[in-house]
């Protein structure tokens, strides 16, 4: 019962900017980190950025400097802000989100279903 709604992906220029979003909705009773992925066709799935519970945050070195993650906690949303944007940044995006479900022994990992970013030269 726990989802993930991206948006905020599209095609943009080299030097242009876009922000995602990811929406955590369902029977939530907490949310621990929460995270960006891409994966660019015949690569491997990398981490972007991630930011913990109480706000810290990490980097791929790749875009240190050009992107910031931010999260609400009232809306369970998570934010990716691209600024200088790189045609080697296009990819789908995928959020992952750490979440324990309300009546839940546990936590799980919840993965959004992708948003396609494609920067032109």
């Amino acid at each position: 019962q726990v989802q993930l709604v991206e948006s905020g992906g599209g095609l943009v220029q080299a030097g242009g900017s876009l922000r995602l979003s990811c929406a955590a909705s369902g029977s939530i009773f907490s949310i621990n980190a929460m995270g960006w992925y891409r994966q660019a066709p015949g690569k491997q799935r990398e981490l972007v950025a991630g930011i913990g519970s109480g706000g810290s945050t990490n980097y791929a070195d790749s875009v240190k400097g050009r992107f910031t993650i931010s999260r609400d906690n009232a809306k369970n949303t998570v934010y990716l802000q691209m600024n200088s944007l790189k045609p080697e940044d296009t990819a789908v995006y995928y959020c992952q989100v750490s979440a324990q479900r309300m009546g839940a022994l546990y936590g799980n990992v919840y993965w959004g279903q992708g948003t396609q970013v494609t920067v032109s030269s």
